[in-house]
């Protein structure tokens, strides 16, 4: 299509008891208070003789509160293979988006109209897929390049995007959450009989059919998509998932900028008319920075990230080296799977470099007592 979190309730339950633990610790350090305890020569002493006793106290709080977040923090990293990263009875698609292009689905292949953009933009795109996924592959048919390739158009619309990609010889699987849309695609593939064995639709969202097709793709394309979902990191999430290890991410999308606001929304969709009104929102672009980070926590390497730029007046796309408006990523999903240690392992590990530090600074407590 065009265009701080909680914490889990067994870590609260961790940090609620190892709260616990320390209070039950301050409770028996002695106060600093001119008691029975401690007479004030004795507090004087103390204070004047041995700081170094109470900045023990302090930095022994900071340390264990801190190994405790660290703690809580890296097991969030943590996902064993069978997580699943999201529950069937959720979804990232926006249903108020879904709306909007319901009303627009009948027009996906009027080149004069709403999607005359996105027509346009094939001749940028096409080959930046084409190219870069030829660099992964020793050699390829003529004629028929991306021949044996398997590959995922997420958030397909009418095909416009799909159907270059199955006449380049790739097996295309093209999925959206729009039922219109699919039908729309249906109904035009019909009209070619090699496109037809070469592509499938299916009326469904990303993360529907994340275990179904775990690691099925030589490609998953999300073009002009991830402004639109409402939940990006978890939509990057299965895009990965159903990567091949080696297989290519490839997306296009708009930047969050002033500029992408004033000519994205202000005059696109208000002033000109080149796309209708609602059909974008600037809260959901998202920077080049902010992909690229989201990306590679997923364990995507960025190849290539270029800029576009749409001339309303010429109906054409070009590259450029700026990335204000529009742009095109190019990311790698890494070829070697690593599999992290289990989350009760490092928290076991964390736990006990908790108790060292803790056992380390015990000698505190006989000196003050004495």
């Amino acid at each position: 299509m065009w265009g701080g979190r909680k914490l889990s309730s067994s870590g609260s339950r961790f940090l609620g008891a190892h709260r616990s633990a320390f209070r039950g610790t301050q409770a028996d350090c002695p106060r600093l208070t001119t008691s029975s305890a401690y007479s004030k020569n004795q507090l004087s002493w103390t204070l004047q003789i041995r700081p170094s006793v109470f900045s023990e106290y302090r930095i022994m709080c900071f340390k264990s509160y801190s190994m405790t977040f660290a703690c809580l923090n890296r097991m969030k990293s943590y996902r064993l293979p069978s997580t699943r990263l999201y529950s069937t009875s959720w979804t990232t698609v926006d249903s108020s988006e879904v709306k909007t292009f319901l009303a627009l689905a009948h027009r996906w292949w009027d080149e004069q109209g709403v999607y005359a953009p996105l027509h346009s933009m094939n001749d940028l795109r096409v080959p930046f897929i084409r190219d870069n996924l030829l660099k992964t592959v020793a050699g390829h048919q003529p004629g028929k390049p991306l021949s044996g390739m398997k590959i995922l158009d997420v958030g397909c619309g009418g095909g416009l995007l799909t159907e270059p990609l199955g006449r380049l010889g790739a097996s295309v699987i093209g999925i959206d959450p729009v039922d219109e849309n699919i039908k729309t695609a249906q109904h035009h593939k019909s009209f070619d009989p090699v496109l037809d064995k070469r592509i499938e639709y299916r009326a469904c969202s990303l993360e529907k059919i994340v275990e179904e097709t775990a690691e099925t793709f030589d490609a998953v394309i999300a073009s002009e998509v991830v402004e639109h979902v409402i939940d990006l990191e978890t939509f990057i999430q299965c895009c990965c998932q159903v990567l091949k290890p080696g297989g290519s991410l490839f997306i296009t999308t708009i930047n969050k900028t002033q500029l992408s606001y004033a000519l994205g929304i202000v005059f696109s969709e208000q002033i000109a008319g080149i796309v209708p009104k609602g059909t974008h929102t600037w809260e959901k672009f998202v920077s080049p920075e902010e992909l690229e980070s989201i990306l590679e926590s997923n364990g995507l390497s960025v190849q290539t990230v270029a800029g576009m730029l749409y001339n309303p007046f010429s109906g054409y796309w070009h590259w450029s080296e700026n990335t204000s408006l529009n742009y095109a990523a190019h990311a790698l999903k890494s070829s070697i799977q690593e599999h992290p240690a289990p989350a009760e392992f490092a928290l076991k590990e964390e736990t006990e470099e908790l108790r060292t530090e803790t056992s380390t600074n015990s000698g505190v407590h006989e000196e003050l007592k004495k």
